[in-house]
């Protein structure tokens, strides 16, 4: 806003006593004359105005002022890349006991752990991060900015390698940091995954809380590394009439959903990279929906979603939702296999740059067909060897979704987002509920699984995207035994790392990516 000082001009008292010295006289009113010049001007703000003054709003750049607002609002005080130990020691303490929130409100502070499941055959599928906000929800509204795209994943073919992180619940920027760090410098990794629940961040209709979503865009930036973000869960507001709130479902209106994933994008401009629209929508637990577990249903709302992902930037990846590994087909758990099918009629590759996909594997390791399962004897969860099922097996798994692709004619690669192998070697004995096939993987175990899955899917060349699950969820869940996301994370108990990580940090995607 441009304010102007109204100045009053004394008139000053001229000497009229002429004594002979008119010139004396004369120099004395033109000093007064430029005075008065020169302070009118000044008061007014216009001396020197080129049109670009900092009161001006014509050369205002709304990136900028998106960007900034982000800064400012998460930028922590002395953030240090932290040594991996340092990374998860630091806000570990209250995270053991704590219960996935059954509402959305705001006024409580609630910690919620990952999401378990119920019944063996989706075991394997992992739990779900969950981060709800610790302070009220802001009004916030986000202007829409103009901004460069991202560096152009879609036009990345080969195959990247990245983990799912979970931002602490203290939201401590150090110990992001550190997470961050470890991913991008020690593991050596190119992308990381974060779960973003839209009924967290807007529990109200525009308001918005960001809180722990600035502090991981702060750090991710400052590691220079590609994010994949899955969007899940409609508030409450947002739901179907009728629909049972008790189960994760979508959105009554799908362009409210788009409209969310656009203030997203917008406050994060530049900084992501692929989006998954949705997660396991073939159970019910997640899409809850007043017309049922639902292909076509899902498609419109991934289209609807699609449009204003390219609209505002062309160059992120659009994922559709990756499928739970099931086996069954009931009301509420439709099979992965079938799902598919139902997708692809439904015209999902039109829609999509990578088909996402999940598998999370038992006690076989990934190179094995689930018809050719070697009998175990010395193995307590008997699923694999005993009831030979497609499910069961991370090869049939993705192998079936590549080959489904390309016998209706795409060449749509599967983005893995998320793959593992659990163990509970080192967590006392105890276990969570349906994971007595963790009990059979010893650490090593687990590590070979989760190497050889990662040359496989290489190997491929089906699969542009894997993101291991996951890489920090033990330390921020306080190691808890019985929370289903601790026996696979890459940080084990008592800060120890994974087998696993020397040899994923020796593949060097990282370095790979700066050398071409």
């Amino acid at each position: 806003m441009n304010t102007t000082t109204h100045m009053q001009r004394s008139n000053p008292t001229h000497q009229r006593q002429l004594r002979g010295f008119m010139a004396v006289w004369m120099a004395v009113t033109l000093l007064v004359g430029v005075a008065t010049f020169v302070a009118i001007y000044l008061g007014t703000g216009n001396l020197g105005d080129d049109g670009n003054n900092g009161n001006s709003n014509s050369g205002s750049n709304a990136a900028a002022i998106v960007a900034n607002q982000s800064d400012q609002e998460a930028a922590p005080a002395d953030q240090t890349d932290a040594s991996v130990n340092e990374v998860t020691a630091q806000d570990t303490s209250a995270n053991s006991d704590v219960e996935a929130p059954v509402s959305t409100d705001n006024n409580e502070a609630a910690q919620a752990s990952g999401e378990g499941e119920s019944n063996p055959e989706a075991a394997a599928s992992g739990g779900t991060e969950n981060n709800p906000p610790a302070q009220p929800a802001q009004q916030d509204a986000t202007p829409t900015p103009t901004f460069a795209p991202t560096l152009p994943a879609t036009q990345q073919t080969g195959f990247d390698l990245g983990a799912q992180v979970m931002v602490p619940y203290s939201k401590d920027a150090n110990s992001m940091a550190g997470t961050l760090d470890a991913a991008a410098n020690q593991l050596r990794l190119n992308w990381v995954k974060l779960q973003v629940r839209w009924e967290f961040v807007e529990p109200e209709e525009g308001v918005y809380d960001w809180s722990y979503l600035d502090v991981f865009f702060q750090s991710v930036t400052e590691k220079n590394l590609k994010v994949l973000v899955g969007v899940v869960t409609a508030p409450e507001w947002a739901r179907q009439p009728g629909a049972d709130l008790t189960k994760h479902g979508p959105p009554a209106d799908n362009q409210k959903f788009a409209d969310f994933i656009g203030q997203l994008i917008m406050r994060y401009p530049g900084k992501i990279h692929a989006i998954e629209v949705w997660n396991e929508m073939n159970l019910d637990r997640e899409w809850a929906s007043i017309n049922g577990i639902n292909a076509p249903e899902y498609v419109e709302m991934l289209r609807v979603a699609a449009n204003t992902i390219r609209f505002l930037d062309p160059n992120i990846l659009v994922v559709s939702g990756a499928l739970s590994p099931t086996g069954v087909n009931n009301e509420a758990v439709h099979d992965d296999f079938r799902y598919t099918d139902e997708l692809i009629a439904a015209g999902v590759l039109d829609v999509i740059d990578c088909y996402g996909a999940h598998h999370n594997g038992y006690n076989i390791g990934p190179n094995v067909p689930y018809d050719q399962v070697p009998n175990d004897p010395a193995a307590t969860f008997r699923g694999p060897f005993d009831s030979p099922h497609p499910s069961w097996s991370f090869y049939t798994t993705l192998t079936t979704y590549a080959n489904k692709i390309s016998a209706a004619g795409s060449t749509v690669p599967l983005c893995v987002t998320e793959f593992g192998w659990a163990t509970t070697a080192d967590l006392g004995g105890q276990y969570p509920q349906y994971f007595e096939f963790a009990n059979d993987n010893t650490l090593d175990e687990s590590a070979q699984f989760l190497v050889e899955a990662i040359q496989l899917m290489e190997s491929w060349g089906f699969v542009r995207l894997a993101f291991i699950w996951n890489l920090n969820f033990g330390p921020e869940e306080g190691f808890n035994a019985t929370n289903d996301n601790v026996p696979y994370s890459l940080i084990r108990p008592n800060y120890f790392l994974s087998p696993a990580w020397g040899q994923i940090a020796g593949m060097d995607f990282r370095g790979r990516a700066q050398a071409q």
